[in-house]
């Protein structure tokens, strides 16, 4: 957890079913997520690389910065950009997500 005025961030292991796809295409699928919460921002679900077909995506030259979690890079498809991001060195506050994917649409799937 890091925390500031006004501002909390929480990682924790989740249980839920995600997918991402796109265009009837399953970029990713996972069962373990790392759940993000972070104030002011919707609920982010962060990948581990082997549940995201990181073959289907082409690096970015787009990086941001957070200063709650650190510089993040970006992947894209040929027709979307920056579809999915990953925080390579993570601030050690949330430390966990690191190489972790995020993506914009992540759906939840009832089993």
């Amino acid at each position: 957890m890091t925390t500031s005025p006004g501002h909390r961030i929480t990682v924790e292991p989740g249980t839920e079913h995600v997918r991402v796809v796109r265009d009837g295409q399953v970029l990713a699928e996972s069962r373990r997520p790392l759940v993000l919460r972070e104030t002011g921002c919707p609920v982010r679900y962060y990948l581990p690389p082997e549940d995201v077909r990181t073959d289907l995506l082409t690096a970015s030259d787009t990086r941001t910065h957070c200063p709650f979690k650190g510089d993040a890079s970006y992947w894209s498809l040929p027709d979307v950009a920056d579809l999915v991001w990953a925080y390579p060195d993570p601030k050690p506050e949330v430390a966990a997500i690191k190489d972790h994917f995020c993506f914009y649409a992540t759906e939840k799937v009832t089993d």
